[in-house]
Protein backbone atom coordinates (compact mmCIF):
# COMPACT_ATOMS: atom_id res chain seq x y z
CA UNK A 1 0.00 0.00 0.00
CA UNK A 2 1.36 3.40 -1.04
CA UNK A 3 1.70 6.10 1.61
CA UNK A 4 0.04 9.35 0.52
CA UNK A 5 1.91 12.47 1.67
CA UNK A 6 1.22 16.21 1.57
CA UNK A 7 4.24 18.53 1.64
CA UNK A 8 3.54 21.80 3.47
CA UNK A 9 6.37 24.34 3.40
CA UNK A 10 6.48 27.99 2.34
CA UNK A 11 9.82 27.40 0.57
CA UNK A 12 9.24 25.95 -2.92
CA UNK A 13 12.83 24.63 -3.05
CA UNK A 14 12.30 22.53 0.08
CA UNK A 15 9.07 21.10 -1.35
CA UNK A 16 10.76 20.40 -4.68
CA UNK A 17 13.67 18.60 -3.00
CA UNK A 18 11.36 16.43 -0.92
CA UNK A 19 9.14 15.72 -3.92
CA UNK A 20 12.13 14.57 -6.00
CA UNK A 21 13.23 12.29 -3.19
CA UNK A 22 9.75 10.82 -2.68
CA UNK A 23 9.12 10.33 -6.40
CA UNK A 24 12.07 7.92 -6.45
CA UNK A 25 10.50 5.92 -3.62
CA UNK A 26 7.98 3.28 -4.75
CA UNK A 27 5.99 3.08 -1.50
CA UNK A 28 5.40 6.84 -0.99
CA UNK A 29 3.48 9.29 -3.22
CA UNK A 30 3.02 13.07 -3.00
CA UNK A 31 -0.73 13.74 -2.86
CA UNK A 32 -0.30 17.51 -2.90
CA UNK A 33 1.74 20.55 -1.88
CA UNK A 34 0.88 23.53 0.30
CA UNK A 35 2.72 26.81 0.80
CA UNK A 36 0.85 27.86 3.94
CA UNK A 37 -0.85 26.37 6.97
CA UNK A 38 -4.28 27.31 5.60
CA UNK A 39 -3.58 25.47 2.33
CA UNK A 40 -2.27 22.46 4.27
CA UNK A 41 -5.47 22.19 6.32
CA UNK A 42 -7.67 22.48 3.22
CA UNK A 43 -5.60 19.92 1.29
CA UNK A 44 -5.60 17.50 4.21
CA UNK A 45 -9.38 17.69 4.46
CA UNK A 46 -9.82 17.27 0.69
CA UNK A 47 -7.40 14.38 0.17
CA UNK A 48 -7.16 12.61 3.59
CA UNK A 49 -3.44 11.78 3.22
CA UNK A 50 -1.62 9.36 5.49
CA UNK A 51 1.02 11.93 6.47
CA UNK A 52 1.44 15.70 6.25
CA UNK A 53 5.08 16.80 6.34
CA UNK A 54 4.62 20.21 7.92
CA UNK A 55 6.99 23.15 8.29
CA UNK A 56 6.54 24.96 11.61
CA UNK A 57 7.05 28.55 10.45
CA UNK A 58 4.81 29.60 7.56
CA UNK A 59 3.03 32.86 6.72
CA UNK A 60 -0.46 33.37 8.12
CA UNK A 61 -1.43 30.19 9.90
CA UNK A 62 1.74 28.50 11.16
CA UNK A 63 2.44 24.78 11.19
CA UNK A 64 1.50 24.32 14.84
CA UNK A 65 -1.98 25.81 14.40
CA UNK A 66 -2.46 23.88 11.15
CA UNK A 67 -1.43 20.65 12.88
CA UNK A 68 -3.97 21.27 15.63
CA UNK A 69 -6.73 21.74 13.05
CA UNK A 70 -5.75 18.65 11.05
CA UNK A 71 -5.42 16.29 14.02
CA UNK A 72 -8.39 17.55 16.06
CA UNK A 73 -10.99 16.07 13.73
CA UNK A 74 -11.95 12.44 13.15
CA UNK A 75 -9.00 11.65 10.93
CA UNK A 76 -6.23 9.09 10.56
CA UNK A 77 -3.91 11.70 9.02
CA UNK A 78 -0.64 12.02 10.95
CA UNK A 79 1.60 15.09 10.99
CA UNK A 80 5.40 15.03 10.84
CA UNK A 81 6.91 18.40 11.73
CA UNK A 82 9.94 19.43 9.70
CA UNK A 83 11.88 22.59 10.52
CA UNK A 84 15.24 24.30 10.60
CA UNK A 85 14.46 25.51 14.11
CA UNK A 86 15.91 23.20 16.73
CA UNK A 87 14.10 25.00 19.53
CA UNK A 88 12.54 23.13 22.44
CA UNK A 89 9.51 25.38 22.68
CA UNK A 90 8.70 24.76 19.01
CA UNK A 91 9.07 21.02 19.54
CA UNK A 92 6.85 21.15 22.59
CA UNK A 93 4.23 23.24 20.79
CA UNK A 94 4.20 20.88 17.82
CA UNK A 95 3.78 17.78 19.97
CA UNK A 96 1.07 19.43 22.08
CA UNK A 97 -0.76 20.30 18.86
CA UNK A 98 -0.93 16.61 17.92
CA UNK A 99 2.15 16.03 15.76
CA UNK A 100 3.38 12.44 15.65
CA UNK A 101 6.98 13.35 15.05
CA UNK A 102 9.51 16.11 14.80
CA UNK A 103 12.57 16.28 12.57
CA UNK A 104 15.03 18.99 11.58
CA UNK A 105 15.61 19.73 7.89
CA UNK A 106 19.33 18.95 7.96
CA UNK A 107 18.66 15.29 8.72
CA UNK A 108 19.64 12.79 6.03
CA UNK A 109 16.96 12.43 3.37
CA UNK A 110 16.79 8.68 3.98
CA UNK A 111 16.02 9.39 7.64
CA UNK A 112 13.15 11.64 6.57
CA UNK A 113 11.72 8.84 4.39
CA UNK A 114 12.05 6.41 7.30
CA UNK A 115 10.26 8.88 9.56
CA UNK A 116 7.37 9.18 7.07
CA UNK A 117 7.01 5.38 7.06
CA UNK A 118 7.16 5.14 10.87
CA UNK A 119 4.55 7.86 11.37
CA UNK A 120 2.28 6.41 8.64
CA UNK A 121 2.39 3.06 10.45
CA UNK A 122 0.93 4.74 13.53
CA UNK A 123 4.08 5.11 15.57
CA UNK A 124 5.80 8.28 16.74
CA UNK A 125 9.28 9.53 15.96
CA UNK A 126 11.08 12.20 17.92
CA UNK A 127 14.53 13.53 17.12
CA UNK A 128 16.53 16.47 18.40
CA UNK A 129 14.37 16.90 21.50
CA UNK A 130 15.90 18.00 24.77
CA UNK A 131 14.34 20.68 26.91
CA UNK A 132 12.96 21.85 30.17
CA UNK A 133 10.02 24.08 31.08
CA UNK A 134 10.86 27.64 30.09
CA UNK A 135 10.95 30.68 32.40
CA UNK A 136 7.72 31.02 34.33
CA UNK A 137 6.58 27.51 33.48
CA UNK A 138 6.35 25.56 36.73
CA UNK A 139 7.05 21.83 36.34
CA UNK A 140 3.99 19.76 37.19
CA UNK A 141 4.27 17.04 39.79
CA UNK A 142 4.77 13.44 38.68
CA UNK A 143 3.30 10.76 40.94
CA UNK A 144 2.37 7.09 40.78
CA UNK A 145 5.45 5.76 38.99
CA UNK A 146 8.57 4.00 40.27
CA UNK A 147 12.08 5.45 40.27
CA UNK A 148 13.02 3.14 37.40
CA UNK A 149 9.97 4.23 35.38
CA UNK A 150 10.88 7.85 36.07
CA UNK A 151 14.36 7.18 34.63
CA UNK A 152 12.84 5.46 31.57
CA UNK A 153 10.46 8.41 31.08
CA UNK A 154 13.42 10.82 31.17
CA UNK A 155 15.14 8.84 28.40
CA UNK A 156 11.94 8.65 26.34
CA UNK A 157 11.76 12.42 26.74
CA UNK A 158 15.23 12.68 25.18
CA UNK A 159 13.93 10.86 22.11
CA UNK A 160 15.55 7.48 22.83
CA UNK A 161 14.19 4.26 21.34
CA UNK A 162 13.53 1.18 23.50
CA UNK A 163 16.83 -0.32 22.31
CA UNK A 164 18.74 2.86 23.26
CA UNK A 165 17.02 2.94 26.66
CA UNK A 166 17.98 -0.70 27.22
CA UNK A 167 21.63 0.08 26.45
CA UNK A 168 21.66 3.18 28.67
CA UNK A 169 20.13 1.36 31.65
CA UNK A 170 21.82 -2.03 31.12
CA UNK A 171 18.51 -3.84 30.74
CA UNK A 172 17.03 -5.92 27.91
CA UNK A 173 15.02 -4.31 25.11
CA UNK A 174 12.03 -6.36 26.28
CA UNK A 175 12.29 -4.91 29.78
CA UNK A 176 12.57 -1.40 28.36
CA UNK A 177 9.45 -2.03 26.26
CA UNK A 178 7.59 -3.26 29.35
CA UNK A 179 8.56 -0.12 31.30
CA UNK A 180 7.34 2.09 28.43
CA UNK A 181 4.07 0.14 28.20
CA UNK A 182 3.51 0.59 31.96
CA UNK A 183 4.21 4.31 31.67
CA UNK A 184 1.66 4.62 28.85
CA UNK A 185 -0.94 2.94 31.08
CA UNK A 186 -0.09 4.73 34.34
CA UNK A 187 0.08 8.17 32.75
CA UNK A 188 -2.92 7.53 30.49
CA UNK A 189 -0.81 8.50 27.49
CA UNK A 190 -2.00 7.82 23.96
CA UNK A 191 1.46 7.28 22.54
CA UNK A 192 5.16 7.94 22.98
CA UNK A 193 4.74 11.58 22.02
CA UNK A 194 2.53 12.16 25.05
CA UNK A 195 5.23 10.61 27.23
CA UNK A 196 7.68 13.17 25.83
CA UNK A 197 5.23 15.95 26.70
CA UNK A 198 4.96 14.59 30.25
CA UNK A 199 8.76 14.41 30.58
CA UNK A 200 8.93 18.02 29.42
CA UNK A 201 6.12 19.29 31.67
CA UNK A 202 7.52 17.62 34.77
CA UNK A 203 11.04 18.93 34.17
CA UNK A 204 12.58 15.46 33.77
CA UNK A 205 14.24 16.40 30.51
CA UNK A 206 17.05 18.91 31.04
CA UNK A 207 18.64 21.15 28.46
CA UNK A 208 22.07 20.16 27.13
CA UNK A 209 25.07 22.14 28.42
Amino acid sequence: MTIQVILADDQPLIRAGLRMLIEQTPDIDVAGEAGSGTQAVRLARDTSPDVVVMDIRMPGMDGIEATQMITSGDTSTRVLMLTTFDDDDYVYGALRAGASGFLVKDMALEDILTAIRVVAAGDAIIAQFAGQPGPGRKPRELTGITDREREVLRLVGQGMSNAEIATALYITAGTAKTHVARLLTKLDARDRVQLVITAYETGLVSAPH
